[in-house]
């Protein structure tokens, strides 16, 4: 086990979520109904989808290298300028619209909404993406699955159980700068050994 890889996957993947509108959609369904519901519910569709993720990872490794790590490259650079440049706003609107379609229930209507929301909103995501290029770029498909599934479950939790007091402590602006800050850093690096 590459335990390196594994926490530097759940830092990189976990602070690339926070800004984002499933983590924003999270937030709000966990200020309208049980927030242990939504939390399940949302956890499920993290690990789900990150299993998708590492499987696209493991099927990026089929083209050539040099392929691959240009992909990876444009993707992470790509990250960067989607969390530099795309007004928080724009996600804060996205999530609450997603948040909004759910209505309160029973518990497993509470987790089957959940995981519904967070299952397709995070197709294509930044955090999926980041998953698979993590995959390919290392070659360690368990320790990205589990670094990414362990960081965006400890999202699904911030957001559930107490997202509006994170808030208020971390300005949402400031989350995107550094995990924008995070991904142009592994960009540039995986740049120069392109190059």
């Amino acid at each position: 086990m590459h335990f390196g890889e594994l926490l530097t996957v759940l830092v990189t993947v976990a602070l690339a979520e926070l800004p984002d509108k499933t983590m924003i959609a999270t937030l709000i369904m966990g200020t309208k109904v049980r927030p242990l519901f939504v939390w399940i519910g949302a956890s499920l569709g993290f690990i789900v989808q990150m299993a998708i993720a590492v499987l696209a990872g493991r099927l990026l490794l089929l083209l050539p290298h040099r392929i691959v790590e240009g992909v990876v490259t444009l993707l992470f650079l790509g990250g960067a300028a989607y969390l530099l440049f795309v007004p928080e706003e724009a996600e804060e609107e996205k999530g609450a619209e997603e948040a909004a379609a759910e209505k309160p229930g029973s518990a497993l209507r509470v987790i089957f909404g959940a995981f519904s929301v967070i299952f397709l909103a995070e197709f294509g995501d930044l955090s999926q993406i980041l998953v698979a290029n993590f995959t390919a770029k290392s070659h360690l498909p368990l320790e990205t699955f589990l670094g990414a599934s362990i960081g965006l479950v400890s999202v699904a939790a911030l957001g559930a159980f107490s997202g509006t007091a994170l808030l208020r402590v971390l300005p949402l602006s400031l989350i995107r700068r550094a995990g924008g800050v995070l991904l142009l850093g592994l960009g540039i690096y995986s740049l120069v050994n392109l190059l």
